[in-house]
């Protein structure tokens, strides 16, 4: 039986290789999911044939691979942006002694696409973890809001702050430089003849947003969440 989306909006996940649990959601366009890899465990090779994923790294180091060779393997550490691609496999090993923590970016939310070539924990052609994995979560963990009108919500997380906030003008962006990264959750980024340049669940630079607003257009405004070491 197919467990819908909305059982996980208030449930954390037991991985063999840690933990994770869903923070944000929006109609299921897109969703946000708080992931955590023990030290020296490894999340299944794994793909989505149907959504596209892209993370953002928090705290400690991890290990990527990227399609079925090993020979694609390439460390990123805090802040790195990670995009794949429907169909494309890849992992994530935690190589920190704390272990790694990621914002996770499904496009759409679909728990259930899943396909998985490898695991170490016997899970190869077993469905994304059902309710006997799950239990609700504590009220203290990290939940995102929609910001209001004209307004910015700040969170603090593993060393990072994370800001969520609306705009029309990317140039008044708070987070814009080459050492933070952003994410867009609503919204596109147009050229003149409407054409998309960029659009809701891209990770970037929070700097490339900065230049794509001097020559592009923003039709609606943007949903914009930012990631920067804390101050």
């Amino acid at each position: 039986m197919t467990i819908p989306n909305s059982f996980y909006s208030n449930k954390i996940v037991k991985k063999p290789w840690g933990y994770e649990y869903v923070i944000y959601n929006s109609k299921n366009q897109l969703a946000i999911t708080y992931v955590h890899v023990d030290n020296k465990k490894s999340t299944s090779l794994h793909c989505h044939p149907k959504k596209k994923t892209g993370f953002i790294i928090l705290k400690g180091t991890a290990l990527v691979q990227i399609g079925i060779y090993k020979k694609n393997r390439k460390r990123f550490k805090r802040l790195s942006r990670l995009v794949f691609r429907p169909g494309l496999f890849h992992s994530l090993k935690a190589t920190s002694k704390s272990g790694m923590s990621a914002l996770e970016f499904e496009t759409p939310f679909k728990k259930n696409d899943l396909i998985r070539f490898e695991d170490k924990y016997g899970r190869t052609s077993k469905n994304y973890e059902g309710s006997k994995f799950t239990s609700t979560i504590n009220s203290n963990l990290l939940k995102f809001k929609k910001p209001l009108k004209q307004k910015k919500n700040i969170y603090q997380v593993d060393g990072v702050e994370i800001s969520l906030e609306k705009t029309k003008n990317l140039k008044n962006l708070s987070a814009k430089d080459s050492n933070s990264s952003t994410a867009i959750l609503e919204g596109k980024i147009t050229d003149k003849k409407n054409q998309v340049v960029i659009s809701y669940g891209e990770i970037v630079k929070s700097s490339t947003l900065k230049i794509l607003s001097k020559k592009y257009q923003i039709k609606k405004p943007l949903l914009i969440l930012n990631v920067r070491k804390c101050k």
